[in-house]
This record gives C-alpha cells, structure tokens and sequence, in this order.
C-alpha cells in the first residue's frame, strides 16, 4: 500500500499539466451518444467519444488553441476552434445528421472485432457475421481464446473450470449444465463477449481459468420485442430445444421474460483399463436421456436519473437420466480372477432457483456508483440408483441407492466506484455462505425387502463461508499508457460433518490475492499489455463428501473431507495487433493441485480426490481473425503449451509434455446481403500431455448453412457436428503402479436444425431519450 501511495504521490507533479475539457453534446434537443471529439493542435491529436448520454472527457497535453471535429458514423457532422486555458468545460449543440444515400453506398463505422483492455480481452460479436444466427454456447466456440465441448464444459486456452457471467452476474452453473443454459440464449442478444484471463480483484479469487462476461445488448426501443426459438437434434436418437423470449421497455421499466425447453437423448460409451499387479478391463454402454424446463423474469426500475433497482428470478426443472451396461473383467499378476455384469438405472431430477436484488446509485459530481446486492441460489437434486450386479459364479446382487442433496448460496454485495482525478477507484465487500446437506442411502435386497447398510450409507452436513474485501485502482496515463492494481483478501471457514460415520473436518484460512495490468498502446495498431494474478481453486461439494457412490458392488466413487484448495500464480503478456491478430504468452503455477485419482485394490475399484501435485505450464495463444474478400469471415487459433508436473505424495507419476490445440473457423457469405452463409469449422488437438495424463488426438469438424429470411426477423440453422467422428476421449492415466486407459465416445455426431423468429417495436421512435439497461455487478 505504501508504494502506491508513493506512486500517487510521484505522479501528482505529472498530472498537473494535464488539460481537461468536458461537457455533454447535444444533438437537436437531446443528448448525443458515441460521438467522437477530435482535437487538433499542431502536430498534436487526441480524441474522446461521448458516453450514452453525451457526456466526454477530453485530456489535451497542453495549453492553446485546438480545431474541434466531431464525427458521428464515419461522417463530420460539426466543426470549431477553441481555446483552452486549463481545465473547461466545453459543451455542443448540433443538429442531428442527415441520413443521405449517394449511389447506393453507405458508410458505417464499426468497432474493431478484437480490442484490448487493461484486464480482458472483447470480442464484439455484435460485429462478425459469423456469430449471428446462433445460440450463445455457439457464439462463445467462435470466440478467441474459448473452447466449448457439451461435455468437459467452456475451456479458456485449454484450462477448464472457467466461471460465466451475464452482464457480470455469476451463473451458478458449470459443465454440461452451463453450456445447456447457454444454448438458451441467443447470439443476436449478445453485444460482446469479454474474456477475462486474470480477473481483477472486483471478482472473487475462485477458479484457475478466468472469467467469461457475456454483455448483452441494450435496447434503446420502447414497447414490446420478442423471439420464439425452435431446435431439433438427431445423434442416435433426437432430441428438441425451445424458447421464448418477450421483452417490454419504457422511459423507466425494463423488464425480460423468457422461457425454455429442451429434451435429449443420446447412447455413450466408455472404456476403462487398469495394467498393473492388480488388472482391470471394464466397459460401459450407456445411454443418456433427460428433458429440463424453466423461466426467468428481470425487472429494471429506474427511480430517478440516479438511481435503479432490479430483480431477477430463474426457476429450471430438469431429469437427467443414465441406463448402463457395465461389464468388468478381473485379473491378478496377469491371471483373470472374475467378471462382474452390472446394469444399472440412474434417475434423477433437478430443481433449482436464483434470486437476486440490487439497487443501484449514482451520486456526486463525477459520478460516483454504489451497487448493494443480494443474492440466493438453490439446488434440490434428488437421485435413485437401481443395481442388479451379478458374478461370473452367478452369484447376484441388487441395490437401490436413492438420495436427497440440498445446496443453498446466498451472499450480499456492496461495491463502491470512485472516479477520482488521479485515478478510478473501485472497492467494496462480500459475504458468501454455502450449505450442502446430502442424506445418500445404500440399500441392498435381502429377504424380499431393500434393507439399509449403514456403513455404506451416510448423511453429510457441509458448511462454508467466506469474507471478502477489495481495493483497486486504474489509472489512463496518456492515451497510450493504462494501468490497474488492486488487493482482495477472503478468508474461509469450512465445517464438514459425516453424521452416520462421526468423521469431522474443520478448516479455516485466510489469503491476500493480489493482481496487476499494465496496457501500452504504441499506436493504433498496436497495443501491449502485461498481467499477473494470484487466484485460488476450491473444491466442489461433491469432491469433498465422504459418501460411496457405488458404480457395481465393488468400484465406487468417494470424496475427500480433507481435501485442500489449490493456489495459482498467473503470468501473461499480450500484443493485439489491429484488431485482428492476438498474440499471448502466458506461464502458469500451480501449488498443491488436486484431481481425482483410481486405485484398484484386488476387487475394489476406488476413486477418490487428492492434493497430490505442483505444476508449471508456460504457453502461447494466438487468435487471428479477418474477412477477406467481403465475404469470407475466419477465425483461426492456436495454443501451444509445455507443462512440467511434480508429485509429491500419491501412486501418480510426475510428467513434463505439451499439448497442442488448434481451432480453425469459416463463414462464407454466398450473396450481398449475407443472407446465406456456409459455415466451415474444425478444431482439433494434437497427442498432448496434462498432469499425469497423456490425451491422444480429438477433433471435430462441422459444417452448415445459415439463412436470414423476411428482412432478417426468421434465421434458420442446418449445421452437422463431428462429421469425421473424431470427438473421441482417449489416452492414458500415468501412476507408479502401472498404466490406466481409457476410450470414450458421447455421442459428438449431430445434425441440429433450428428456426429463430424475431418479432415486435423494433423500430419505434416514440423518444430519443436514452432508456438502455446498465445493468451493474451482481456477481454471486
């Protein structure tokens, strides 16, 4: 703290020279957003563009008389001279553009596709071609730097365990569930995507991979809007998705109601190898089915011109379901002991709510924000797991295993934005609890009746909580040179209690996780920055809870009340070259990292959670992205990295290696209008090491057509995924003992075809006045 308030200090003298022109533009009555100001001087420019209510800020290096352009849409719509004798105020009055057609063509400025920030990386969607007409899972996949599989989940520069946020709201989703939720949303909603590779200290320290801030648009129309979205899915059997999204917005109300649908079904495999003293060979036929349904409401209401309030509430209920053949054939020191044919039926259903409230403030002459917070998510998931595990003596075994998990969250938020002259100041505080309380029972059939094993069944009582507090700064030197820093302290309190066995665990800690950018922008083609963040990865609920969830009568998983949080050091150093080309590089620690370890005992297959290793991965990223020929739209990406693994406890063996993932992408828009597009992508990974763990190659190819008919209100998709069946999970699991294999296929080839029709008061022009939703943080 001493060094930045030294560094304050040592820039005060700098800063004093600075000039300061600001105001508001307005344009025939009303305000005039995103409207550039170009000052010119000399040889001297500099350049601001109005806010959403017209408001700039213009810094100019010194003293003397400038030639002001503004320029609204590529066009100069006013111009004049000014003399500027220190800080003034400045404010300008012109008439709205006239909108003229001269020999067809029209002029548009655009954002560039790429840009780059202090502590993230947009990518306007708003603005490729390609990412129209999709879901949001699908506009996520032709992002830089991410990586979507419906299996393994979102993945940023091959790291799982990303978290996503909607307007910088937390979903409480993850896997299969956030990428389903995802595919409920729609690319034409969605304004950017911002991937955060080392979060600042505004978000909470948890998770190894960043962030995802999905920005959605603002509508600035009044009245009504909506869209009916309808899919189907055919893999081995099909499957359907809807939903409905209606939107209404005044002067002060905005308010979104959306409801969704969706049912799967899909048939699996997995194969699973053990070569050692003790073997195992087991094989699964699976077949996957389930249906959801849910709805959400927000309501935005603006007080006065400073101050808002909202609520969002989301209700989903789903079942997903497994029916499964298993066979495991036994062996010791090479010789087969027994077989053991299981067929097992899992059901189980979800039932889970969010809430959320916030009121936000704006106050002082700078704007000043004060967002309050308060959040509650609940999940009910109730499971029964019907057995029937027979011998090779032919001996049987029948169990019932039913289950009831309760997880509740809630926490409350306040966070303080200070824009002070010498810098942005950004601070606030967080409490979070989690509550998981599972009661799994074990029953076998015995004497016409399910009778229940207590020392296999167990209820368990889990409760975290944790504090948090942050400061940050962020500082525009010039306009070439940025900078952020900022502190965040949490402290935890973990209580885990297995009620049936008496085993407790108690843990408590406290962090400081520090983080730092600097951006340098050379010119506007070029721009450099540097990044470090300390972040933590806690383990999920189920990773921690002492129960057996049995596969057969003997191979269970079991999770590990003892199980620590690992600690992640992040380096990267980025270069954005016009827009297009994004080059990182990037070095990784990671301190006492966990994962999920298979033991084979004679008979008894355990799997289970452990801290067991350090890793360092350094690595590169590049993401370059253009059109050429007006009408071809490419996306293409690659990361290469290097990973050194240490065990220092466990049968794991220690590993160095690399891994290389590619993804390349294509739209081809076959007439002017780009109403009909082709759409070419791969994405593959070379043979590549993680931890203890070798991945042979993967890959997916999909192909498809895009139509946007009657003036772009109906869009329809035909995509085919996985063409060459190359979304195949393969390779092998490294230990002391010996060598695990395993192959596995989910069901990656699909043909999806969906209808997206968007109605309502698209072009109303009941008022000129700025009605956008400015949704604030409300991360959970």
């Amino acid at each position: 703290m001493k060094k930045i308030l030294l560094s304050v200090v040592m820039l005060m003298p700098v800063l004093a020279f600075s000039q300061r022109i600001t105001g508001k533009i307005t344009q025939s009555g009303n305000s005039g957003p995103y409207i550039e100001i170009i000052a010119a001087k000399d040889q001297k420019r500099q350049s601001a563009i109005s806010d959403e209510k017209g408001n700039y800020t213009l810094k100019l290096p010194e003293n003397g008389t400038y030639h002001i352009r503004l320029i609204q849409d590529g066009a100069e719509i006013s111009t004049s001279d000014i003399t500027v004798n220190g800080d003034m105020k400045q404010d300008f009055f012109v008439e709205k553009k006239q909108e003229k057609q001269i020999e067809g063509v029209t002029i548009t400025a655009r954002k560039k596709l790429i840009e780059r920030k202090a502590d993230r990386l947009v990518f306007n969607v708003s603005n490729s071609v390609a990412s129209q007409g999709m879901d949001g899972a699908e506009a996520l996949a032709t992002t830089p730097l991410l990586k979507v599989d419906d299996n393994s989940g979102i993945s940023i520069a091959g790291k799982n365990g990303v978290a996503v946020m909607i307007n910088e709201r937390m979903l409480n989703l993850s896997g299969n569930e956030l990428v389903a939720y995802l595919k409920n949303l729609r690319s034409e909603n969605i304004e950017k995507i911002e991937v955060i590779t080392t979060p600042p200290a505004k978000y909470e320290a948890q998770g190894n991979s960043g962030l995802i801030n999905i920005v959605l648009k603002k509508n600035q129309n009044l009245g009504w809007s909506g869209s009916l979205t309808t899919g189907l899915q055919q893999q081995t059997y099909t499957g359907t998705s809807n939903s409905a999204t209606i939107n209404y917005q005044n002067e002060k109300l905005r308010a979104s109601l959306k409801l969704r649908q969706n049912k799967s079904e899909k048939h699996s495999y997995e194969n699973y190898a053990i070569e050692g003293a003790d073997g195992l060979k087991s094989s699964d036929d699976r077949r996957d089915f389930g249906n959801g349904l849910g709805g959400g409401l927000s309501v935005d209401y603006q007080l006065n011109p400073k101050s808002n309030v909202g609520f969002i509430y989301e209700y989903g209920v789903g079942h997903s379901n497994m029916d499964i053949t298993n066979t495991s054939d036994y062996f010791q020191n090479g010789n087969y002991t027994n077989t053991l044919s299981t067929y097992a039926e899992h059901r189980a259903r979800n039932q889970q709510q969010t809430i959320s409230a916030y009121y936000d403030l704006k106050f002082g002459k700078r704007d000043n924000k004060l967002s309050i917070t308060g959040n509650y998510f609940s999940n009910i998931p109730k499971s029964l797991i019907d057995f029937t595990t027979t011998e090779s003596s032919g001996d049987s075994f029948i169990v019932r295993t039913p289950s009831t998990v309760n997880y509740k969250i809630y926490s409350g938020q306040a966070d303080l934005t200070l824009p002070f002259q010498f810098a942005k100041t950004e601070t606030g505080m967080k409490f979070t609890n989690f509550d998981n309380n599972s009661d799994i029972s074990y029953q076998n059939f015995t004497g016409g009746n399910f009778v229940t094993d207590p020392v296999k069944s167990n209820v368990f009582e889990y409760n975290e909580k944790n504090y948090a507090a942050y400061l940050s700064f962020e500082k525009d030197f010039n306009e070439k040179c940025s900078a952020k820093a900022g502190i965040r302290y949490e402290y935890s309190t973990v209580n885990g209690n297995s009620v049936t066995s008496g085993q407790q665990a108690q843990n408590s800690y406290g962090k400081f996780f520090p983080t730092a950018y600097i951006t340098y922008k050379s010119n506007e083609n070029n721009t450099f920055s540097l990044n470090y963040s300390k972040r933590i990865n806690r383990p999920g609920f189920r990773a921690i809870n002492p129960y057996r969830w049995y596969i057969n009568v003997n191979s269970y998983f079991t999770g590990n009340p003892l199980l620590k949080p690992s600690i992640n050091h992040n380096f990267e150093l980025s270069h954005v070259y016009k827009g297009k080309l994004s080059t990182s590089a990037y070095f990784q620690r990671t301190v006492e990292a966990f994962d999920q370890l298979v033991n084979l005992q004679g008979e008894n297959r355990i799997s289970t959670f452990e801290n067991f290793y350090n890793q360092n991965s350094i690595g590169v990223t590049i993401n370059y992205s253009d059109t050429f020929f007006k009408f071809w739209e490419a996306n293409y990406a690659a990361d290469l990295s290097y990973m050194e693994t240490k065990v220092f406890s466990t049968d794991a063996a220690s590993r160095k290696g690399s891994s290389y993932d590619f993804n390349f992408q294509n739209n081809l828009s076959l007439n002017k209008s780009k109403t009909v597009q082709l759409i070419f992508n791969y994405w593959f990974r070379l043979p590549s090491n993680s931890g203890n763990v070798y991945m042979d190659f993967a890959g997916n190819f999909t192909s498809g057509l895009k139509l946007n008919l009657m003036e772009k209100s109906l869009q329809m998709n035909l995509f085919v995924s996985d063409i060459f069946k190359q979304s195949r999970s393969r390779g092998e699991i490294y230990y002391t003992t010996g060598t695990h294999y395993y192959n596995n296929y989910y069901d990656a080839r699909r043909l999806t075809l969906s209808a997206t029709y968007t109605f309502g008061n698209k072009k109303v022009k009941g008022t000129d006045r700025n009605v956008r939703f400015d949704e604030k943080s409300r991360a959970n």
